[in-house]
């Protein structure tokens, strides 16, 4: 009887003819996460199996729950088919377990084993009672005993909730406008969770935003990376073009202008890198730029898709995810970003399209942009060294 890690699919089991795709990049993900670990993986239309050392199991869990595309995880006991040898495992797995009560479910994928579920857990059932000191509850049981019978047969007595969601990368990459607070982070965990995997834009503005800040936003880039291992961080910089708008443009309409301005090289770097969206952390109603006049007259510069997860969520509610995947802590740091440094005090919030025009005649915007995104540093964040090279 050896100790082996069963995955389960949950949402990838709805693609039908596509299935094959879905659990094959999974695979792929699921190698990248545990590039360090001498493992072996079979995949099946249903399940996978991960074989590692049994004392790396642990570990190798915990970095499984931050995998995309997994409903959940059990540690399973594996055996033969035989009936003999399947009671033998149950003995020796419950022997130290602290029970009064349980519960047995079958599933027999494998129709050629001679006892259909229901009975088998019926037979189970009974041969526990006789060798333990407990009764049956099947509507709250001290102890789930899940057997599962295919090629082998698999026991658990625990199963692990997972991320859910498809496998990081199925729909392509998208570019996430990161800033250094909560929602941002949170809109690009969102995104991975459907698939989407991520380059990540910063707008950075020395000396008007601090080394700090930037830090910060590695810092997030850094954590979301932990459910993709593939993110680039793009750093913009931001401060010629910022300082034209606020010496150019009314107070009430630097925001929205200055929206405008990021969404245009949001549009340009997509197309740059063979992106498909851009992905941003607006919440509707939230601040001045993200009433829903703001969101059109500013979405009016790209013609690209532009997913914002976090659209219809509360404040809280948002935060609330930000401290599951541990940004929060992060995204409160007081070091400010380019969106709330000369922050006006009374923003437009029904900004005119016209208006924005005429007052983006003042600024050589076109020239300002290329020149920005011809200074981007980009780095690669599974890559260690340049990571630390940027702290």
């Amino acid at each position: 009887m050896e100790k082996i890690i069963l995955i389960k699919y949950g949402e990838l089991t709805t693609k039908k003819n596509n299935r094959k795709t879905f659990i094959n990049l999974l695979e792929k993900n699921v190698k990248n996460i545990l590039k360090n670990y001498d493992i072996k993986i079979t995949t099946t239309l249903v399940r996978m199996f991960i074989e590692v050392d049994k004392k790396y199991i642990d570990e190798v869990v915990i970095k499984l729950q931050k995998v995309f595309g997994i409903h959940s995880i059990v540690v399973a006991f594996k055996t033969n088919n035989n009936i003999d040898d399947i009671k033998q495992a149950i003995v020796e797995i419950l022997k130290n377990k602290n029970f009064k009560t349980f519960k047995i479910e079958t599933k027999r994928a494998n129709k050629n084993f001679e006892i259909p579920s229901m009975e088998f857990s019926r037979q189970i059932g009974a041969f526990v009672l006789q060798k333990f000191a407990c009764k049956v509850d099947v509507h709250s049981p001290d102890l789930l005993l899940k057997i599962e019978i295919r090629e082998n047969t698999y026991i658990s007595t625990n199963e692990i909730k997972a991320l859910g969601g498809y496998p990081v990368g199925i729909q392509g990459k998208g570019l996430l406008m990161l800033s250094g607070g909560i929602d941002s982070p949170v809109a690009g965990y969102l995104a991975l969770k459907r698939g989407v995997d991520l380059e990540c834009l910063y707008f950075e503005s020395p000396p008007h935003t601090s080394s700090n800040a930037k830090n910060k936003v590695i810092t997030l880039a850094k954590k979301l990376n932990n459910y993709s291992g593939n993110i680039k961080l793009h750093i913009l910089p931001f401060t010629k073009l910022q300082e034209e708008i606020y010496k150019n443009v009314p107070d009430n309409y630097m925001i929205t202008i200055l929206r405008r301005m990021m969404y245009r090289i949001a549009h340009k770097l997509v197309l740059k890198n063979n992106l498909k969206v851009i992905i941003n952390g607006e919440s509707i109603g939230q601040v001045a730029s993200q009433t829903l006049t703001s969101m059109q007259v500013i979405n009016a510069v790209t013609n690209l898709p532009i997913i914002r997860p976090v659209a219809t969520l509360d404040k809280l509610e948002i935060i609330d995810i930000a401290k599951k995947i541990d940004t929060y802590n992060t995204s409160i740091l007081p070091y400010e970003d380019c969106c709330t440094i000369f922050l006006p005090k009374h923003p437009v919030i029904n900004p005119s399209l016209d208006k924005c025009l005429l007052y983006e005649q003042k600024l050589n915007y076109e020239k300002l942009i290329d020149e920005c995104i011809n200074n981007i540093e980009t780095v690669t964040l599974n890559d260690d060294k340049n990571f630390q090279d940027l702290l």
